[in-house]
């Protein structure tokens, strides 16, 4: 389990005085990117390959208010990749200086070519390096199938 501290600062909180929705995405985002640079997925490294990670979705559950100058943990854990490592699912969970936790989200993304801007594997050189994330006990090997279990289809705008 890869773990990130932080302090809840003025910007992160709401107009109710605890910690706004869009501060648990900045948190987690910034969290991912600590564990792939940590993991060999540095910004030059990705870079070499011309590819970047894309969120799909992320679902939060929130149990519990935390507020301005609160120390937080936010934990990662790789529940999914495919076999290509195009696609990935981390789980977050959030915990209050107590231990307690106040949030968890599982949040899905893939791999895109920069250029191309389409869903890409990864290199086997970064292949190599996500075969070797920690993995949660739900860890499964995730296909496109996975990427449409909500069943959640875009729709046109009706004019």
């Amino acid at each position: 389990m890869y773990k990130k501290q932080f302090e809840i600062r003025w910007s992160d909180v709401d107009a109710n005085g605890h910690l706004a929705n869009s501060a648990y995405t900045n948190f987690m985002s910034h969290a991912r990117m600590a564990f792939f640079t940590e993991k060999g997925f540095t910004m030059p490294e990705i870079m070499k390959f011309n590819v970047g990670p894309v969120v799909f979705y992320e679902h939060m559950y929130y149990f519990k208010e935390s507020f301005l100058g609160t120390p937080i943990t936010v934990t990662i854990e790789v529940s999914g990749l495919s076999e290509d490592g195009m696609l990935f699912m981390f789980e977050h969970n959030f915990y209050n200086h107590k231990g307690e936790n106040l949030a968890y989200c599982e949040m899905q993304g893939g791999w895109i070519d920069l250029k191309a801007r389409k869903l890409t594997r990864l290199p086997e050189t970064l292949l190599d390096l996500a075969h070797k994330f920690p993995k949660s006990e739900s860890f499964k090997i995730l296909t496109k199938e996975d990427t449409r279990k909500h069943g959640v289809r875009p729709k046109p705008m009706q004019l």
